[in-house]
């Protein structure tokens, strides 16, 4: 009896033991599985919680610093001087909404988070990201020259497209505020061109346009003066002291004839006679308004 209770053991021993083995071996297996998942998460859990806390304080400190430097902006006038630059209708049309102030505290907000990624970059170890975004960031001082070269730029084109307008406004020009407005865009470029330059982004080609440009321009003025345009800027300036004497209905008598000034041109003033009951219209130049007229 007892060989036979032995050989039942000896048979579910042999049964069992495989089993146990392979319960064994999975268990092995899946602690092995468990660690290979947990271990890297646990070891990257505690950078990933500190770059989350880093990119929500960056994210506060740039939404703050983007709301001052708006409300500097503001303080400042740039929205006055880029509506009166003609600069707002530009961009309504090419589809921005948002102020000038606004996109310049939108710029310095993503240039923070720029620099606040960079370090959570670093703590997660990802150096590549890291190196990229430290040359983005070098290049912080560069965006902030080209600003401030736009913005001086721009408020001195808009002071100079007044005194043109005004002064050849009172010389009698008549197409003053279009002179005004051709030299204001042609400094707006010009200052472009130079805020591009600072970013190390080169526009020589459109550079030299505008060098040929303005040379034969002042070419042109020279031969002008030179072939007969003294006489065209003398009676100009003799409008200027004409229209300081003389307004539009004084009584004048010049050449032997009497009659009403109508209007002093840049370089004529249009005189109205009555002649036997007839009106006549008379070009007088200013040089002789200046040196004839009696009133």
């Amino acid at each position: 009896m007892s060989n036979e209770s032995q050989v039942v053991s000896e048979a579910t021993t042999s049964a069992v033991n495989p089993l146990l083995n392979q319960v064994d071996q999975t268990g092995d297996a899946l602690k092995q599985s468990y660690e290979l998942v947990t271990g890297p998460i646990l070891q990257w859990a505690p950078n990933v919680i500190a770059m989350l806390v880093v990119l929500v304080v960056g994210y506060l400190v740039a939404r703050l610093a983007g709301r001052a430097i708006t409300a500097v902006c503001e303080k400042l006038g740039l929205q006055i001087a880029a509506e009166r630059g003609g600069w707002i209708d530009s961009m309504k049309q090419v589809g921005i909404e948002r102020t000038v102030p606004q996109i310049i505290g939108l710029i310095v907000f993503w240039l923070l988070m720029c620099v606040f990624l960079m370090a959570g970059c670093e703590i997660l170890g990802l150096e590549a990201v890291s190196d990229t975004m430290q040359s983005l960031v070098a290049y912080i001082p560069k965006l902030f020259v080209a600003a401030v070269i736009v913005v001086v730029g721009l408020l001195l084109a808009t002071f100079l497209r007044g005194v043109i307008a005004t002064s050849t406004d009172r010389l009698g020009i008549s197409y003053a505020q279009q002179l005004a407005a051709a030299c204001y865009y042609i400094l707006g470029l010009m200052v472009f061109i130079a805020a591009f330059e600072q970013l190390e982004i080169k526009f020589e080609l459109l550079s030299y346009a505008i060098l040929i440009g303005f040379a034969a321009v002042a070419l042109g003025f020279g031969l002008a003066f030179g072939l007969g345009g003294r006489d065209v800027m003398s009676g100009i300036l003799a409008g200027y002291y004409v229209r300081q004497r003389m307004h539009a209905g004084d009584r004048v008598n010049i050449a032997g004839f009497e009659g009403t000034i109508r209007d002093v041109g840049p370089v004529a003033t249009i005189i109205e006679t009555d002649e036997e009951g007839l009106l006549n219209r008379h070009s007088v130049p200013n040089i002789r308004m200046l040196n004839e007229a009696v009133r």
